[in-house]
């Protein structure tokens, strides 16, 4: 479908940020993945699907993603403040019975907000496990890339897919270390009380323990097919999404 127009929230350090949204009626805000946009909702499919079913899809972009800024400067990546981000996107646009979703590093900021405050109705967290969520954005395969990418080295080639989807989104390295740096870990876990949905592909090795997540989080759980990059825009995603979503409004 074609992208909607891209509107603009103020972060709470006074930078202009991008979310698009479509449809009317029970707002549901989704956060993508590292490297990734809001517009990752639209290519999958679940958002159109929502705002069919009569929800008001909310999806921002990142700092340092999409259509938000990039800047390079470290000061605009203080520790967590893709939640700040966040939590203000909630509070600007005065949602009230919302529901938040998120995918990858976006499942990440969404439980954080729940962490620190956030009260959503139902909160879909896809693609991230237990070990993910304890451990900060240091370090691993990513770093190592946008590592070889700032110095102009050339990438391992193990690394060279994720280099060039980096490169093929126009995203600049040193935003995105800048948001690596900036994500920290979630050590103690809550039993949420909020009805919760954790969604893995049945093909994503680096998440084998999103089933120990969901019991953690006393949460419903669903296998989906696909990897880490392609569960998200599985059939069965977005179904398991829309009953999720759509079991919340009674």
């Amino acid at each position: 479908m074609t992208a909607p127009p891209v509107r603009r929230f103020r972060a709470r350090d006074g930078l202009e940020l991008a979310y698009r949204e479509l449809g009317e009626g029970t707002p549901v805000v989704l956060l993508h993945g590292f490297t990734s946009s809001g517009e990752a909702w639209l290519r999958g499919g679940l958002a159109e699907e929502l705002a069919e079913r009569g929800f008001r899809v909310l999806l921002p972009d990142f700092r340092g993603h999409g259509a938000s800024p990039q800047p390079d400067d470290p000061a605009r990546y203080r520790r967590d403040v893709l939640v700040d981000d966040g939590l203000a996107f909630v509070e600007q646009l005065g949602l009230t019975g919302y529901a938040l979703g998120g995918y990858s590093l976006g499942a990440r900021v969404a439980l954080r907000m729940v962490v620190r405050g956030a009260r959503p109705t139902r909160i879909l967290l896809g693609g991230q496990g237990l070990a993910a969520l304890r451990r900060g954005g240091g370090g691993g395969p990513l770093h190592r890339v946008l590592t070889a990418m700032i110095e102009g080295r050339t990438v391992e080639p193990s690394d060279a897919m994720t280099a060039q989807w980096i490169r093929r989104l126009g995203a600049d390295p040193r935003a995105l270390m800048h948001v690596l740096h900036s994500v920290v870990p979630t050590p103690d876990l809550p039993a949420l009380t909020t009805p919760a949905l954790v969604a893995v592909g049945s093909e994503d090795h680096g998440h084998t323990d999103a089933e120990p997540l969901a019991q953690l989080l006393n949460a419903e759980f669903a296998e989906v097919p696909g990897d880490h990059y392609s569960a998200s825009v599985a059939p069965e995603f977005t179904a398991a999404a829309v009953r999720f979503f759509l079991s919340g409004r009674g």
